[in-house]
């Protein structure tokens, strides 16, 4: 299902144009992905919730609209004891509401077109968790689905456990969002849509505290001659429009 606001379908002219130069033309979009096992290729995609994440005319970061949906496990796709253990899903429970994999990737990926032409950046760029473990699924389900039109960039990321550990010496994301000063409702974890939240939420509380380092930063491109190209797609980067053949 979809949350959307208006704030997150119209920004505000001054907050596009800060978000468009902020990370180089991407929009940041908090993923988290809950599956069937640990290996890409051959474990089910059970359940992905994008984040989208906004930024006000001051230039900061917050959580935006979010979308999840629960996904059907692909014909032959593993399904580990040990992993749905974890998660809770039951993935053939009659009350499910869960979309083919391919249906559930375009509704996701719309919303997040929408949001990426609203900032008026030219890719988004993926915010997770150990950030490649998402990536990895998502990539995999895209080839699978055959989606053609995936807004993501294929490798690029930003880990959240990274940006805690660096910031607040905590990789584990209940630790980080807990000394961060965030509330953690243990129940709710292992849930794609709370976990991409809280996912969002980190990356947010970061960038917000750098947003001097970064005004550092952009006046040293200013000089060097980068801050127009930074936000205008390059020669070796497609736009949003082209198709990327999937990984």
């Amino acid at each position: 299902m979809s949350e959307a606001t208006p704030e997150a379908l119209a920004p505000p002219a001054a907050a596009a144009a800060l978000m468009a130069r902020r990370f180089r033309g991407y929009l940041p979009v908090a993923i988290d992905v809950e599956t069937g096992g640990f290996h890409a290729t051959t474990d089910a995609l059970l359940e992905i919730a994008a984040v989208l994440i906004d930024m006000d005319s001051a230039g900061l970061l917050k959580r935006g609209a979010i979308h999840n949906f629960h996904v059907q496990p692909f014909e032959g796709g593993r399904l580990d004891p040990a992993a749905l253990s974890i998660t809770g899903i039951d993935p053939f429970h009659p009350l499910r509401p869960a979309l083919p994999e391919r249906d559930a990737l375009q509704r996701v990926f719309r919303e997040i077109r929408h949001a990426v032409r609203a900032y008026g950046c030219r890719r988004a760029i993926l915010v997770g968790h150990n950030a490649a473990f998402d990536l990895g699924f998502l990539n995999a389900a895209v080839a699978r689905a055959q989606v053609k039109r995936n807004p993501f960039h294929p490798f690029s990321c930003f880990d959240t456990a990274t940006l805690a550990g660096a910031a607040l010496g905590q990789t584990v994301l209940a630790k980080a969002v807990t000394v961060a000063g965030l509330e953690w409702d243990a129940g709710s974890a292992h849930n794609a849509r709370y976990d991409a939240q809280r996912s969002a939420d980190i990356f947010c509380l970061v960038c917000n505290r750098l947003r001097d380092s970064h005004r550092a930063a952009e006046e040293r491109a200013r000089e060097l001659g980068w801050l127009n190209v930074a936000a205008e797609p390059g020669a070796e980067e497609p736009p949003l429009e082209a198709e990327v053949p999937p990984l």
